[in-house]
């Protein structure tokens, strides 16, 4: 009977697979040796490979412009980055040199945006999209971009209220560019039934019309439809997506100026080696459907934007630690404690659940057992016990040899930085870790560098006040 690690692999999954292989049992990422890196910088540390990211937003590129060409649609197909995601300087230039336009959910995106400008990343032709429930400051923000000359700034409405800001502080003598966000329905099993952003579709049409229609001020340019359960294929996804179809061609009977449905974000990323989504497929059916849905009203089809968030910079991002030792708890359970916390790198694996795909970096020869992984925290939710594929974890045993089990969890680049607070305190002031970039240099090689060392205690008396 095969028992090594790699035996497992090769049993459960088609393997190598793209960005993923083994050589000399140990694995390489997306062409990177990651030993040579542990070796460099020690562990743990985050990684961040930069040119995956121009070949997720390509790819979505791809596939619309297959979708669009394949159906004769006869709209045009926009490519927005959620800034949410991931905010580094440079994420979002790496992200903005392949044509990309931008989507902001707060105040300070604005300055961001400000700051891409000076440094000549983006131009006032640029789309910026500006999603969430503004605050005051958002909109005013918002409306200063305007007034500064950017063309293409446009707010979605949230709320009805939110309209009379605008009026107040934007000052152009040309008409504000507007989107307005449906309160999409919720799956039957979430823990409400409408999200909490966005208008009611039954107040949309009348709100038009009161407010919007033949103002000299405003022009009602996208309809926004986003479901926090992201882009699935199944028949509540495909059925509230149409009844959005039919809102916009509603809408475009009286609103000649309306021209675009902004999908939001919603791809899904690879958790698993055992990850299946057909993307093309989706898209293709994404783009058929409006065709459709207009023809059938008789009116013509909208350009397509989407904010991939998850999607653009997820597949990017690592986090790599060592195995510090392993507890033998009882008869049944295992436990490998890493060299840092799961709360506190990885707060969606306690927060909300998420698996990440993960896979040991070396060892691949060795025997596998069934393990629990433990953080340093002292709190009882700071464990990793199971895969997205299989309600457990597998690793290579731990052995007498001095070289320690190094593990990676993958695609983990979309908001893990964000929600744990990078260079903050954190849970048992366990520091952030060292952040290890990695991008093609001016001459197309491959070059690694520290962009931050790892958190210093002094950094964090700093903060509490010592």
């Amino acid at each position: 009977m095969n028992n090594t690690y790699t035996d497992l692999v090769n049993q459960t999954f088609e393997f190598p697979q793209e960005g993923f292989e083994v050589k000399e049992n140990n694995l390489i990422f997306n062409g990177l040796d990651i030993r040579a890196l542990i070796d460099k910088y020690g562990t743990p540390f985050k990684l961040t490979y930069l040119p995956k990211i121009g070949m997720q937003v390509n790819r979505a590129k791809k596939m619309f412009q297959d979708a669009i060409k394949k159906n004769k649609y006869d709209g045009n197909y926009y490519y927005c980055y959620c800034t949410k995601s991931s905010h580094f300087s440079f994420i979002m230039e790496e992200t903005l040199k392949q044509g990309v336009h931008i989507e902001t959910s707060f105040a300070y995106d604005i300055d961001i945006i400000n700051k891409l400008y000076e440094r000549k990343k983006i131009t006032k032709d640029t789309y910026v999209i500006c999603n969430g429930y503004k605050t005051k400051t958002y909109t005013r923000a918002i409306a200063k971009l305007i007034n500064s000359g950017f063309k293409n700034v446009i707010p979605v409405l949230d709320n009805k209220e939110e309209l009379e800001d605008y009026s107040k502080f934007v000052r152009t003598k040309d008409p504000v560019k507007l989107g307005i966000r449906i309160a999409a329905e919720e799956e039957p099993t979430f823990d409400f039934y409408t999200s909490r952003l966005g208008i009611a579709k039954s107040d949309i049409l009348e709100y038009y019309v009161d407010k919007l229609k033949g103002n000299p001020k405003f022009e009602l340019k996208m309809l926004h439809f986003f479901m926090n359960k992201g882009i699935k294929d199944d028949i509540f996804y495909w059925s509230q997506f149409n009844k959005v179809l039919n809102l916009y061609c509603q809408l475009k009977k009286i609103c000649p100026e309306l021209e675009s449905i902004n999908l939001g974000g919603g791809f899904p990323i690879k958790h698993s080696l055992g990850f299946d989504y057909d993307y093309a497929y989706i898209v293709n059916e994404i783009v058929a459907n409006i065709k459709s849905v207009c023809k059938k009203n008789k009116v013509p089809v909208p350009d397509i934007y989407t904010e991939f968030g998850s999607f653009t910079v997820g597949e990017s991002g690592a986090v790599i630690y060592s195995v510090l030792g392993e507890k033998q708890q009882n008869d049944r359970e295992a436990w490998y404690m890493i060299d840092s916390s799961f709360i506190t790198t990885l707060p969606d694996t306690w927060g909300i659940g998420e698996k990440f795909l993960m896979l040991p970096i070396n060892k691949w020869d060795q025997e596998y057992q069934e393990v629990h992984l433990g953080g340093l925290t002292c709190d009882g939710y700071d464990f990793y016990t199971s895969e997205e594929h299989i309600n457990a974890v597998f690793l290579p045993k731990l052995t007498g040899e001095q070289e320690p089990l190094y593990i990676g969890f993958f695609h983990t680049g979309a908001y893990q930085d964000q929600l744990s607070g990078y260079g903050g305190i954190k849970h048992c002031l366990i520091p952030s870790p060292k952040h290890v970039v990695v991008g093609y240099d001016k001459n197309g090689q491959l070059k690694d560098w520290l962009y931050a060392k790892e958190q210093t205690s002094q950094s964090m008396l700093k903060i509490l006040g010592y």
